[in-house]
């Protein structure tokens, strides 16, 4: 595997600038497009963000020699699921959009307005909460959360509710356990370490291989929200040990 090591730094930072003068020019125009289609229907739009997707991967691949490796996509069944997933940086935000059907995120409402980005989301549907409001809070993900599940779309939730470093945990939040119990739909669990190449707040990407694990179905009936909560952060942590490159 690639490392930092073996690439000079000077080497990084260009391939890095090359990515990041074409990312938030991308994300503009693909916005835009999505605009467009407000009268269209979801699935419709999810495809036009596919075309955005695959494009950034494809872009970080060329520019930064960043790419993924998944194993356990057996686990992703044809039903939808609540993909429980670590959050480490910014690029599984874009990836899980690739690696999963048809999704919406759960997101802080203040994010919905920001230009283009915020207005994006929105239009995807996005289970917007407003934080710090507590049970308020878990209402809404849960009322929002089920509808959106049975209507066969996927719901990807980032319990530890910010981007924590490469080599932490962060506290496991219980609102997407809540949406698993009141809801009956299984929980995804999904470990990852691509912290370690894209870091939250780095100009830098490294170049490697980011290992990706999905593990089987957690199912709610008949456990408590703590119960759920327990067994997928320690299933996530326990793979997180596994894939990390750090010493």
């Amino acid at each position: 595997m690639t490392t930092t090591e073996q690439t000079p730094y000077i080497v990084l930072w260009l391939r890095s600038l090359a990515f990041w003068i074409v990312f938030p020019v991308s994300l503009v125009i693909f916005s835009s497009l999505l605009l467009l289609t407000v009268f269209f229907s979801f699935r419709t739009r999810w495809q036009l963000v596919q075309l955005w997707v695959h494009f950034i991967l494809w872009w970080l691949k060329v520019t930064c020699k960043l790419t993924h490796e998944v194993q356990g996509t057996e686990h992703i069944g044809d039903s939808a699921g609540i993909v429980f997933s670590k959050h480490q940086s910014t690029w599984e935000t874009i990836a899980l959009q690739e690696i999963f059907p048809a999704q919406v995120w759960v997101a802080k409402r203040e994010l919905m307005w920001i230009p283009f980005f915020g207005w994006g989301l929105a239009l995807m549907r996005c289970i917007h909460i407003k934080r710090g409001t507590g049970k308020a809070a878990v209402k809404q993900l849960v009322t929002q959360g089920k509808a959106r599940l049975d209507e066969g779309i996927w719901v990807v939730i980032f319990p530890e509710g910010t981007r924590i470093p490469a080599g932490q945990r962060g506290r496991y939040r219980i609102g997407g356990a809540v949406l698993a119990e009141h809801s009956g739909y299984p929980i995804i669990p999904v470990a990852h370490n691509a912290g370690e190449y894209w870091p939250r707040r780095s100009f830098i990407k490294r170049p490697g291989v980011i290992q990706v694990r999905i593990g089987a179905p957690i199912q709610p009936l008949g456990r408590s929200a703590q119960q759920v909560l327990e067994e997928a952060s320690g299933w996530i942590e326990e793979r997180m040990s596994e894939i990390t490159t750090l010493q």
